[in-house]
């Protein structure tokens, strides 16, 4: 087991990812708790970082223009964030990998529909194919995962795809088949385990663009809607003033940048070791 952890935890790069990526887990976890004010509830107008009212409250990142507490807000956020983030990029995990070891295992007609469908999403620009989406049907929590898993189901079910038809010609999984043993049950413990290094990647890349994606769609006005605190969101607020007042964008791009710099970090690091790794084996 030391073994197996070791090279993780010795890694720099993924020590950095996994402290910024956790922290705003944490933060999103337990905003309640750290969250010094109602996120929602006005207090003080448009104060600058450090202001405080008459009643000594304290706004240490300040307020936006209807004078709610950015740090609150910016707490509250990372809640959005991580939770439909990890709900969207989950979400189109479990349908791409499913028809990936579907289409890559049994093949045929099956295969070549998929692909050809997969190859139609992928060839417009992803951003561009969820703002089509958001405005067709609406802007809701449970749209935004819609729009991100048609999006990036199609580019998880060909790796997914490559890897299943690549494996499933070796020899343990002819022994397997031989055996007896259930189609199902080679495709999720023969074959999947061995997609598990790139997709490990994959899904920390996936999930920073999605957090990207979700703050786009908010500064756009496509976000979720308000007065939920998002990243985008307070930014598109901000933006009109922010010359004068320039915290009410610096933090929430900040918020955005150290995620994705978290995640980012994260997905080199265990690229790192899953090649190291793969030199040795």
């Amino acid at each position: 087991m030391v073994k197996v952890v070791q090279p993780y935890v010795s890694n720099p790069i993924i020590l950095i990812g996994g402290f910024l990526t956790i922290g705003w887990l944490l933060v999103a976890i337990f905003a309640p708790i750290l969250a010094p004010y109602d996120p929602i509830r006005t207090l003080l107008p448009l104060a600058k970082p450090g202001a405080a009212d008459r009643s000594g409250d304290v706004f240490w990142l300040g307020t936006d223009k209807l004078g709610r507490d950015i740090l609150s807000r910016l707490i509250y956020g990372a809640r959005t964030v991580v939770v439909f983030s990890t709900l969207a990029t989950v979400t189109a995990y479990v349908v791409g990998v499913v028809l990936g070891l579907v289409a890559g295992y049994w093949r045929g007609w099956g295969d070549a529909v998929l692909s050809y469908i997969a190859n139609v999403v992928l060839s417009f620009p992803v951003l561009v194919l969820y703002i089509v989406i958001i405005v067709v049907v609406g802007s809701s929590p449970f749209n935004i995962v819609l729009a991100v898993t048609f999006g990036s189901a199609p580019a998880i079910f060909r790796i997914v795809r490559g890897i299943t038809i690549d494996v499933s010609s070796r020899d343990y999984v002819a022994a397997a088949v031989t055996q007896g043993e259930s189609t199902w049950r080679i495709m999720l413990f023969d074959i999947l385990p061995n997609a598990s290094g790139p997709l490990a990647v994959d899904f920390c890349l996936r999930l920073g663009y999605t957090a990207i994606t979700i703050g786009t769609l908010g500064f756009l006005g496509l976000g979720l809607p308000p007065p939920t605190p998002d990243w985008g969101t307070m930014v598109n607020e901000g933006r009109a003033m922010a010359i004068a007042f320039p915290h009410l964008v610096i933090f929430p791009c900040l918020a955005i940048s150290s995620l994705m710099l978290g995640l980012s970090l994260l997905a080199d690091g265990l690229r790192e070791v899953s090649e190291a790794q793969g030199r040795r084996a």
